[in-house]
């Protein structure tokens, strides 16, 4: 049988494939929302791809949520909650600025034991390794996680990744932890953010915006938030 792909279905299997687990409603939002009737247009086109073998499917979630062809996870695993809290997070900062070099469970020690992060990107011009806590954690396994960062940023392959920037030095990502509850870690070496969720950290940083415009027009008073690029 033979059939021809759009732009658009080349886009919606490259983006399923890369995020693992998405469900019908992100996927009106990302690719049909400009159409009159996206809810019905997503509908068919997923359909129609899955007919042909190009994607996978469960109808243990509703709306349906979609998998790659080669997924490894079974169709009713909380892994797919995993995947679909990983979406969510890339949704939330859309909806500022579309993320770059998107990599989901990224494993930049290429071993078993290092850092794994949910999700890398560069957001807003800077790099960000992202954990997402669906569950919590003990004190200890947080600071032995903080720790595993400190070891890979001393160990400097970091500063060979893809993504650095050849034109500049090399940047370490700042650590973003999406969870409801705040640890007590902290770090001398690296940046570590803890929010509720990607529109929390852009709400400190209008606020930490603010508060410099203010220290500008006094000079005498200092300034604190997030310093990272999100402008």
């Amino acid at each position: 049988m033979s059939f021809r792909l759009s732009q658009r279905d080349k886009d919606i299997i490259a983006f399923v494939n890369q995020f693992r687990a998405v469900d019908r409603d992100s996927l009106v939002n990302l690719f049909f929302k400009q159409l009159k009737s996206p809810v019905n247009a997503c509908n068919s086109v997923m359909v129609r791809l899955y007919r042909l073998g190009l994607i996978e499917r469960t109808q243990q979630y509703s709306p349906t949520v979609y998998l790659p062809v080669d997924v490894k996870i079974k169709k009713n695993s909380q892994k797919i909650l995993h995947f679909l809290s990983i979406l969510d997070v890339y949704k939330q900062m859309c909806t500022y600025s579309t993320p770059k070099q998107i990599i989901v469970e990224d494993k930049p020690t290429g071993q078993k034991g290092g850092i794994e992060p949910d999700l890398f990107c560069i957001f807003k011009g800077s790099p960000f390794w992202i954990e997402i806590q669906r569950n919590q954690y003990s004190e200890q396994k947080m600071r032995e996680k903080i720790h595993l960062y400190e070891e890979f940023f001393f160990s400097d392959e970091w500063k060979t990744l893809h993504w650095q920037r050849e034109d500049r030095a090399a940047i370490f990502p700042s650590v973003i932890l999406i969870t409801p509850v705040r640890y007590a870690v902290n770090s001398d070496h690296i940046h570590i953010i803890q929010v509720a969720s990607i529109h929390e950290l852009m709400e400190k940083h209008k606020d930490s915006s603010k508060q410099i415009k203010e220290a500008r027009s006094r000079p005498l008073a200092s300034s604190g938030g997030i310093k990272i690029n999100l402008t």
